[in-house]
């Protein structure tokens, strides 16, 4: 048995180590997500890119693999957020987490059928609002992280929050071992949580020439761009995304409507259910109508590399960290070896003066 720490987050979702992995889309499937879970981490099943009926196997095939607690990510904003909440209700799931701010009436259904309510947040007045209407805990992430990300760095972000909020709070954005689970906890957090880390494993179905992509990468090759659908996203560096950036206006809207389309394919979505979600965007963040048409680029543009392979294709959304990580662990040997890390470090600090 590997070494342990008890912290809210533990004992909030039922988990021996406080780390979580990321819904990431396309990547975090049944497979990685059981692993994790297996490995007494907090695995996340990335759900934004499956259809309602494909979420309800997937969820059924992770508690197929395991006994251990495990969550679901969706997007708050969704035409049809209400029904896969009642699938998670349905199918017992412990942890409900959010890439988008969850509504206070959505909260509250969940929290009345006991599932544990986990958004995440890129700043502190977010984490405030959800905290006020009743999530059970929050995820913080600094301009390190993956994906789409904001500019304010996990060290000056994290303490912001914990010290505003009286839940339980988790760190994102620049964490991949032992030394960063310590950190967190000094400054205040629950646990970490890591998306980049748990998709270089060997449970990862990400192919391997994607992988190999990331291991390759130095800390300069990852780089944030707004031409993938509009709002400031973390990836790696590479020929398309040099490419993207050197593209026109007319261009990248004809690429988003393509992309528009085959995604409408690929999830089932109607048309009209594409329009009411991007109403629900568009309200949300403000956007105008072109980045809500650019936004139909970034599941195909992952899609073509997390699935099929295709780095010539497809963007890879990269927290820094990627330049940091040259190895392939199965999600046990990556905990375990988190933890045990973790206790060397905490061995290793000095003692407090008496």
């Amino acid at each position: 048995m590997s070494f342990t720490l008890d912290t809210p987050l533990t004992k909030l979702v039922g988990v021996r180590h406080p780390v979580v992995q990321t819904g990431m889309g396309w990547v975090a499937g049944p497979r990685l997500v059981s692993a994790v879970a297996e490995a007494g981490a907090l695995g996340i099943l990335a759900s934004a890119t499956m259809t309602v009926e494909h979420l309800r196997s997937a969820v059924r095939e992770v508690k197929s693999r395991t006994d251990a607690p495990f969550g679901v990510n969706l997007r708050a904003d969704a035409g049809d957020a209400a029904e896969r909440v009642r699938i998670i209700i349905e199918e017992g799931v412990k942890v409900a987490s959010f890439a988008l701010a969850p509504s206070r009436e959505l909260i509250a259904r969940l929290k009345d059928a006991r599932v544990v309510v986990i958004p995440s947040v890129g700043a502190r007045r977010h984490a405030e609002k959800v905290a006020a209407w009743g999530a059970d805990a929050v995820v913080v992430q600094g301009g390190e992280g993956g994906g789409h990300t904001g500019n304010v760095a996990t060290t000056v972000l994290l303490p912001q929050v914990v010290d505003a909020v009286d839940i339980p709070v988790i760190a994102a954005g620049g964490f991949h071992d032992g030394r960063g689970l310590v950190a967190a906890l000094a400054y205040g957090a629950a646990g970490i949580a890591m998306g980049t880390r748990f998709l270089l494993t060997s449970d990862s179905t990400v192919p391997d020439a994607v992988k190999a992509k990331y291991l390759a990468a130095t800390v300069k090759d990852v780089t944030v761009t707004t031409k993938v659908d509009g709002l400031p996203h973390r990836v790696l560096r590479t020929e398309l995304v040099d490419a993207l950036e050197r593209s026109g206006r007319a261009a990248a809207l004809l690429r988003a409507i393509r992309h528009a389309a085959a995604f409408r394919r690929e999830s089932g979505m109607s048309w009209p259910r594409m329009v009411r979600d991007g109403l629900a965007m568009k309200h949300g963040k403000e956007l105008t109508w072109s980045q809500i048409l650019l936004a139909a680029n970034t599941p195909m543009l992952l899609k073509a590399s997390m699935v099929d392979g295709r780095t010539d294709l497809g963007v890879m959304a990269s927290g820094q960290v990627a330049g940091l990580i040259d190895d392939l662990p199965s999600c046990a040997e990556l905990v375990d070896r988190i933890m045990t890390e973790a206790q060397a470090t905490l061995r290793a600090l000095p003692s407090a003066s008496r």
